[in-house]
């Protein structure tokens, strides 16, 4: 802890997770009440602007509600806050506030309170100018020598002076050369405006100059007077400094001159009136903000300069008289009059900590306690010592030491918002008309011993994506606490198969034996909301696929288990609800009031999946809530397997059409080189010789490859929203069969496994020949009928397929043989036994075209009869469908 350190007189935070800069902040009896108490004013990025009358707080105490004088929000960005004579006809002091396009001068005004809670503050708008130009900083003074009132100069960020005679638009002046904008101050004595161009050079323009140069509304206007076209704006003086300057400030050093003060990024200066050097300090740390004031001393000036350093110096022309130590980095430092109190030093950061505060130290308190004396038992030592050595025996036998299990070493926790981002952090979305929601995930990660090359990958689903997906840490020391903030959100306009993420850390531990450490890896999964992709809508009386879930309770209703979907004002959603996915489809959920059924339909066989997911998550959630923990689903319908079908088709059929296209691409590119070859040795050749339309040709065929490799983009597009598709119809097609044969987690997990095969489609490997060996292997092991197909050799080599027949033969064959008893299991030695207690006899895999038939017999049957249980109306199904009639 450092001995000086600013003493604490009154703080606050301002705001949450606003901005400010060194214009923000100003000091000044702003509602004139004339003893002579400077208030403190502060204006935000955010457009708030706050005016404080602080008082002195005990140790401990926060700031009092009476600090507050005033707290307003304005529409736009404060940029820069003063207070001055800026009101005609008189010269009581108002605010001027600068925002981006706009100038506003504000009277502050008190009311006498009658009540304990003190006296009541407001601002009235007294004249407002807008601005042609973005403004970046403003100065204010009595220019041109004028009496009891002080003029606006309002700098633009091309370099354009703006001058306002309160009221009303004087005139506007480019700078000559001027390419970004730099500090601006008035000098009254010289009657001048100096700034630091980006030249690096400072400058210096008298008033009248300005006055009288022709005026220029463009920089063409004003190059065109630099060249002799109309009155020049020359410059005063120059001097170059040789860096980008900070801020300027122009105190008057006694009756017969001043000083002008530039703060630059490794120096500050001191210049006389003619811009002459009276002296420099080349500064240590970076500074960040800087004040001069007048001294005590005759002919000498105090200088205040926060640095990034957390520090405060004092000079005195170049000599440091004090460094005090703040608790934050300041952008603006002022010094005033508050409470009688003189010299208080105002310090404001730019995340928003204003403090007030006074040069001191802060000794240290602290005295070492009396150490007890007492006589040593050192029969009990002994005693702890044997015990202490029998463990340390205990250990050593065991090997070097006990390994901890990897979770202990790092613990990964991952937290989805409650609530959706107020401002979305979605950027280049392909969702059409929809406004595209993000939502913020954090991951915290604690370490409980030193790791290395600690790295975090966050995986969602595409067509979500996140802000940030990789993620690395330095934990050098035990016990430490990281943690990560991002944002997920949908960026094409159809939805993701899943809605888990999962964070993935990978990290070396490092030991004795090894330095390099052990490279482990820990996951941690999430689960985003389904109003990331869904919104409320209206519900479908008609539908094309449609789905019944059976329970074995009562119907709960709908907007219980839905709240952020119910609308109040409907009273029908009690049993119905509407559900709009972003990119325009929609699915409507049915409860009915009869039986323990829920409907889902929708236009779009994959679309069902979330929605009934979802359902049955709360369903359980819900009930669990209530104590009841026999609550269980069930389906009792048939299988959708044509529906699903038609998206296999669908996928594989782009994938044969992005291998054609990609071939024809292949072709074209062969063409269009030999023609350049063709060309090229027309062109070397010293006898000319007609082209023969090469170049017609080569044209031609150039269009043709942008044209092929624009489809195969496409396809390629298509081809991926195909297989989101198709894995969220393979996500409900489990959840069907699951339901509907009661599978376990195990057997679950193993049809995953064969149906979701963790990679993606490409054109050597695909999703239909991976998934069609993985159902033939359970087909030949644990759901074989006999011995002889577990002989059966299935082919080593995956191939893309002619067409997804066998494909679908094997699907239909896997839910047959799961219909007749049998079930999944990862041993071998299991399936003898299993086929034998199997009901019925069950088709083996094709041997030949006999055993072919019987098959195509066999999965017709299966598919005619699940047709005709869905075309058979239950009569609690049939209640169900009159709900919305």
């Amino acid at each position: 802890m450092s001995l000086f350190k600013a003493r604490d007189w009154w703080s606050t935070v301002l705001g949450e997770k606003e901005e400010f800069d060194q214009g923000c902040l100003c000091l000044a009896d702003v509602d004139n009440s004339g003893n002579g108490q400077d208030k403190i004013i502060v204006g935000s990025f955010m457009g708030y602007l706050r005016i404080f009358n602080p008082h002195s707080i005990k140790t401990g105490d926060g700031p009092q509600a009476e600090d507050l004088l005033l707290e307003v929000q304005l529409r736009d960005p404060v940029l820069q806050v003063e207070v001055g004579k800026f009101v005609s006809g008189t010269e009581m002091l108002h605010l001027a506030v600068l925002h981006a396009r706009k100038l506003c001068v504000y009277s502050v005004s008190g009311t006498l309170g009658n009540v304990e809670h003190g006296n009541q503050y407001q601002i009235k708008l007294m004249y407002e100018h807008h601005l042609q130009r973005t403004a970046c900083n403003m100065t204010y003074g009595p220019f041109g020598g004028v009496k009891g009132r002080d003029l606006i100069c309002i700098q633009s960020m091309d370099g354009m002076l703006m001058v306002f005679e309160q009221e009303s638009y004087a005139f506007g002046r480019f700078l000559p050369g001027s390419l970004l904008p730099g500090p601006l101050a008035y000098s009254s004595r010289t009657d001048s405006f100096i700034t630091v161009s980006s030249c690096r050079q400072v400058e210096s323009y008298k008033y009248q100059v300005l006055a009288f140069a022709t005026d220029a509304d463009k920089k063409q206007e004003a190059e065109q007077q630099r060249l002799g076209s109309g009155k020049r704006l020359v410059v005063d003086w120059t001097l170059n400094i040789g860096e980008q300057a900070l801020d300027i400030c122009i105190i008057p050093f006694n009756q017969s001159a001043s000083s002008v003060f530039v703060l630059g990024e490794r120096n500050f200066f001191c210049l006389k009136d003619n811009g002459q050097i009276r002296f420099m300090k080349k500064l240590d740390c970076s500074p960040s903000c800087f004040l001069p004031y007048c001294s005590v001393s005759e002919g000498t000036i105090n200088t205040l300069i926060g640095n990034h350093s957390h520090m405060l110096h004092v000079y005195q022309d170049v000599t440091l008289k004090w460094a005090t130590q703040l608790p934050h980095v300041p952008v603006a430092v002022r010094v005033g009059c508050l409470h009688d109190l003189k010299g208080v030093i105002v310090t404001l950061s730019d995340d928003g900590h204003l403090q007030c505060s006074y040069l001191g130290t802060d000794p240290s308190l602290f005295q070492a306690p009396k150490v007890e004396s007492r006589e040593l038992n050192y029969d009990e030592l002994d005693v702890e010592l044997k015990e202490l050595q029998k463990i340390i025996k205990d250990v050593k036998s065991q090997g070097v030491w006990p390994m901890t299990e990897r979770e202990d070493d790092l613990k990964v926790f991952a937290a989805v918002s409650s609530s959706l981002d107020s401002v979305s952090q979605a950027t280049n979305v392909e969702v059409g008309t929809d406004s595209v929601p993000s939502i913020t995930v954090k991951i915290t990660l604690q370490n409980r011993v030193v790791l290395q090359k600690v790295k975090l990958s966050v995986y969602v689903q595409p067509p979500l994506v996140l802000t940030c997906d990789q993620f690395t840490f330095d934990f050098t020391v035990p016990d430490m606490t990281s943690i990560v903030a991002f944002s997920v959100y949908l960026k094409r306009n159809y939805i993701p198969s899943e809605l888990e993420g999962n964070a993935v850390v990978s990290y070396s531990r490092p030991t004795d034996r090894n330095p390099d450490g052990i490279p482990r890896v820990i996951q941690c999964k999430f689960r985003l909301p389904l109003k990331l992709i869904c919104l409320p809508g209206q519900p479908s009386k008609t539908a094309s696929h449609k789905l019944t879930i059976d329970t074995n309770k009562s119907p709960v209703s709908l907007p219980s288990i839905f709240p952020d979907f119910a609308n109040q004002s409907d009273d029908d959603q009690m049993n119905v609800m509407g559900f709009r996915l972003l990119g325009g489809s929609r699915v409507t959920l049915l409860a009915s009031r009869t039986s323990q059924r829920y409907r889902i339909q929708s236009e779009q066989f994959e679309d069902l999946w979330l929605i009934t997911n979802e359902l049955i998550l709360r369903l359980q959630e819900y009930f669990e809530k209530q104590g009841i923990k026999d609550f269980a689903c069930s389906f009792s319908g048939c299988v959708p397997l044509q529906e699903y079908f038609e998206l296999i088709d669908h996928h594989f059929e782009l994938r044969i059409n992005g291998e054609k296209l990609e071939e024809l691409l292949s072709e074209r590119a062969v063409q269009f080189r030999a023609i350049q070859r063709r060309l090229l040795t027309r062109f070397r050749d010293k006898t000319p010789a007609p082209l023969q339309h090469l170049d017609t040709l080569l044209d031609g065929t150039y269009k043709q490859v942008i044209a092929l490799a624009d489809a195969v983009e496409e396809n390629q597009d298509r081809l991926l929203q195909s297989s989101a598709g198709l894995r969220s119809a393979t996500h409900l097609l489990l959840l069907l069969v699951r339901l509907w044969q009661k599978l376990s987690a195990d057997q679950t997990a193993i049809l995953e496994a064969a149906f979701l095969p963790l990679q993606e489609d490409t054109q050597e490997l695909g999703w239909e020949e991976t998934v069609d060996a993985a159902i033939a292997h359970l087909l030949k092991t644990c759901l074989s009928k006999s011995s002889k197909e577990q002989a059966l050799n299935l082919s080593s080599q995956l191939t893309i397929p002619k067409d997804t027949s066998r494909l679908k033969k094997h699907i239909t064959l896997l839910c047959d043989r799961l219909a007749k008893g049998g079930r999944l299991c990862l041993s071998t030695d299991a399936a003898a036994p299993q086929a034998m207690v199997m009901p019925g006899g069950c088709t083996p895999i094709p041997e030949s075209d006999i055993e072919e038939r019987s098959l195509e017999e066999s999965a017709e049957l299966f598919t005619n009869h699940k047709h005709l249980i869905a075309e058979t109306p239950v009569p609690e199904v049939a209640a169900l469908q009159g709900v919305l009639d």
